[in-house]
């Protein structure tokens, strides 16, 4: 094949350091937005983006290259130094080490869309630590309890 063609969709999750709940109303929407521009400036499409104040659900589309690794940590790594920068910040702002990634299938895009697009609704009824096993069982990603809350 003369070209590389690829539709490579993921719901990625990261959380605060410590599970801070320090992404506030005041500064979601430009966090949002930055981190929609850092994926665009890496050549790569933010579907979807919804959180609560310690975490944040992406639904997107990356190029074969870079890796979906190095995406989030420079996603990460962009997105604190940014929002660590903004004036009248209180503290310092860190994202937690490590994340979750799943690939999402074309035909169920739609569903993860919303699924993140209702975060403040999916919290009224469990945590993010509860979120966060029920969406590794549902993918059936091991995982030693231990390591997910560092």
């Amino acid at each position: 094949m003369a070209s590389t063609l690829t539709n490579l969709l993921y719901h990625i999750v990261v959380s605060t350091k410590n599970r801070e709940p320090i992404i506030t109303a005041p500064i979601r929407e430009n966090l949002y937005r930055y981190i929609g521009g850092i994926i665009r400036g890496e050549g790569g499409v933010l579907l979807e983006i919804g959180g609560m104040p310690d975490h944040v659900h992406l639904v997107v589309r990356f190029k074969s290259e870079p890796s979906v690794a190095t995406m989030i940590k420079i996603i990460k790594s962009k997105s604190s130094k940014w929002l660590n920068e903004q004036p009248k910040r209180p503290g310092r702002f860190e994202w937690q080490r490590g994340y979750a990634a799943f690939t999402v299938s074309v035909s169920q895009l739609p569903n993860v869309r919303a699924y993140v697009r209702n975060q403040e609704q999916h919290h009224r009824r469990k945590t993010f630590q509860e979120e966060l096993r029920e969406i590794l069982d549902k993918h059936g990603v091991a995982y030693e309890e231990r390591y997910l809350w560092d």
